[in-house]
């Protein structure tokens, strides 16, 4: 019996993570929990199991004394002989404890402490497993549809995707597969309760991490994320190595990369542009597909001035703003956009003066930043007016 019970404990800690060493200790406590209940609350007692035979020695410790009193803490010289050779008055002997003398009630008590123990590192193993992906994307399978929250099946756990963490237009059936971001893990009486995400930004991230070998090894980094989930996601990248194109690696050949992370997010756009410490040179990349003509950024108060052609500024607004909403999120400026009439008109005759200086280094920073990789980005602006 005993045997089997370092198999099943060795079994548990094989298939569930169960540790062997936390159920021994259990199984101890459990029996001094017995043999309290069944001896009327005696503290005098000492469990051990064996790690390797899983041998159960049961112990009451008493005092050795000339005349007993109590039972259940003393034994006399004559009795003590039997558990220790040359007993002396005052000392403490180990007396073994049958574990059928326990009681049938006892007995239960501690077998609901194991019980209780087991269900305490099921817990516990779950609750590791996925703080240690918090933060990061897990395949989910749909399970049912409550209201307008969604079930979703982990594997372990479960978990709910609200209502504010999914994406507006979104269906999903029952038994579906869909990746989800961890938001966050927390440990509760209950089991870890485990917060999903389909709208978080770093959901986009963690796709291209796992769909771009380069961005998973760190040779490209994302440096930035704005996001509005459904719609439109933009992104800035940048490459350690002067010799891979960070924009070409993440759109891939013909988009096949940018394509696969798109059709994981049900048809968002992405735009993926070039990241620069200049801030002009940011913004510029950030209102992309717009051409622009000029800008101003003022770094110590997070503003910018652009300036756009006359056909370009509804482009570089976007649909009810968003193009421009999405480029300030990225860059972290508050940017206002003119087109070039409303330039001339605001500047009157300084408008030329007023930018002349500035192009003129603008123009030869950009020059510079744009002359190596002009071929790379060929294919990425074809990847860009189709999409």
């Amino acid at each position: 019996m005993n045997k089997e019970l370092i198999e099943a404990l060795n079994i548990l800690e094989k298939e569930k993570d169960i540790r062997k060493e936390v159920m021994l200790e259990a199984i101890e406590n459990s029996l001094i929990t017995a043999y309290k209940q069944n001896f009327d609350k005696a503290e005098n007692v000492r469990v051990s199991v064996d790690r390797e035979t899983g041998d159960i020695g049961v112990f009451a410790i008493k005092e050795v004394v000339e005349q007993v009193e109590d039972m259940r803490t003393q034994i006399s010289l004559a009795d003590a002989a039997k558990y220790k050779k040359l007993p002396e008055i005052g000392e403490e002997v180990e007396v073994e404890i049958k574990s059928k003398d326990f009681g049938r009630i006892a007995a239960q008590r501690a077998k609901s402490v194991i019980l209780q123990t087991i269900r305490e590192e099921e817990r516990r193993v779950i609750y590791d497993q996925f703080y240690a992906k918090e933060r990061d994307i897990v395949t989910g399978i749909v399970q049912r549809i409550n209201g307008k929250n969604i079930s979703i099946n982990l594997g372990k756990a479960d978990a709910v995707l609200t209502a504010n963490e999914q994406v507006p237009g979104e269906e999903f059936q029952p038994t579906q597969r869909i990746k989800l971001y961890i938001v966050e893990v927390k440990d509760t009486t209950k089991g870890p309760k485990i917060v999903v995400s389909r709208t978080h930004p770093e959901l986009v991230k963690r796709l291209f991490e796992a769909e771009v070998a380069e961005v998973k090894d760190g040779t490209v980094e994302i440096k930035a994320i704005s996001r509005e989930a459904g719609s439109r996601t933009k992104i800035a990248v940048w490459s350690n190595n002067p010799n891979v194109d960070p924009v070409g690696a993440c759109v891939g050949v013909n988009g096949a990369r940018v394509n696969t992370v798109v059709d994981e997010l049900r048809g968002e756009k992405i735009d993926i542009i070039n990241w620069s410490d200049n801030p002009a040179i940011l913004i510029e990349n950030a209102l992309s597909p717009a051409k622009v003509i000029s800008v101003m950024a003022d770094d110590e108060a997070k503003t910018a001035e652009v300036v756009v052609p006359d056909y370009q500024l509804s482009l570089a607004i976007g649909k009810e703003g968003q193009n421009a909403r999405l480029a300030a999120r990225l860059t972290g400026f508050k940017i206002d956009i003119k087109s070039e009439s409303q330039a001339q008109l605001y500047y009157g005759e300084e408008y030329e003066e007023h930018y002349e200086e500035y192009n003129d280094e603008y123009d030869e920073y950009a020059d510079e930043y744009y002359e190596e990789g002009e071929e790379s980005y060929d294919e990425y602006d074809s990847y860009d007016e189709e999409n």
